[in-house]
């Protein structure tokens, strides 16, 4: 990996990790049109630029975190189902990673319900996502749950979640990025020590290109949450879902035209 793949794939990871769009999908086509082989850096690299884009919450919504301590335990609550869940089936779960064609149907499968998710929770009550149960936090971890198959996107699954509990959609928005913390902070961790597990070192080289795709991500994040509140307060989730279905059907045709796709 050279220094210009790593900051197009961490503009990749900061564009689409808060989206509800699956950073794994568009990861799939950087990835084979880049050319990029699966080593165990690689890997290591696209779950660990994920904490360049958890500060960037932190950086938008710091003052959100200062709140109470009830907030902190919501979000411990939320994430225990697909915690719980994710170590029981880590094994199926890279069954599910390497295949592409799994991604692609997910994909288009969730950009149609997207389609329809203004129409079905239409009549929100919740303004603020500080104001919900510790049942209805536990319902949308619940939810999280569908994104363990790859290309169902976890800011789709937190999102739609938090929706049925009658979250608007922008507090449903912002609870899917504060969920997303303990989430991609606990995966980073497991992966750093996988890593490590496995008699794997840092080059100053690879040290580097993990420093740059933070910092790269971080800010491509930042607009992009910003970007993405905008546009979903105005617009709703019909331009992601139609999205999702192109992105998914472009996979099903490379695929199905015999490219091969490599799921880094």
């Amino acid at each position: 990996m050279n220094y210009l793949q790593a900051i197009i794939l961490a503009i990749i990871e900061g564009l689409t990790e808060f989206l509800p769009v699956s950073s794994t999908g568009h990861m799939i086509i950087a990835s084979s049109i880049m050319g990029l082989q699966p080593t165990a850096f690689t890997k290591l690299f696209l779950i660990v630029i994920q904490l360049g884009t958890i500060l960037s919450v932190l950086a938008l919504y710091y003052k959100r975190f200062f709140r109470s301590v009830s907030f902190y335990i919501k979000l411990i609550v939320a994430a225990i189902p697909a915690s719980i869940l994710g170590v029981l089936l880590n094994d199926q779960i890279d069954q599910w990673l390497e295949s592409p064609t799994m991604v692609a149907v997910m994909l288009v499968l969730g950009g149609i319900i997207l389609l329809f998710v203004d129409k079905w929770f239409n009549k929100p009550v919740i303004e603020d996502s500080d104001n919900i149960s510790y049942k209805q936090a536990f319902i949308i971890g619940v939810y999280q749950c569908l994104a363990l198959i790859p290309g169902t996107s976890r800011s789709a699954s937190t999102i739609v979640g938090a929706m049925t509990q009658k979250l608007t959609r922008k507090a449903a928005a912002e609870f899917s990025f504060f969920l997303a913390l303990p989430m991609m902070f606990g995966a980073s961790l497991i992966k750093m020590l996988k890593f490590f597990k496995e008699g794997n070192t840092f080059t100053p080289e690879e040290i580097k290109l993990l420093v740059v795709g933070n910092v790269v991500g971080f800010v491509v994040a930042i607009i992009a949450i910003k970007g993405f509140i905008s546009l979903l307060t105005r617009h709703g989730f019909k331009a992601f879902g139609w999205y999702r279905i192109i992105l998914g059907l472009a996979i099903l045709i490379l695929i199905f035209s015999g490219h091969e796709l490599n799921i880094l």
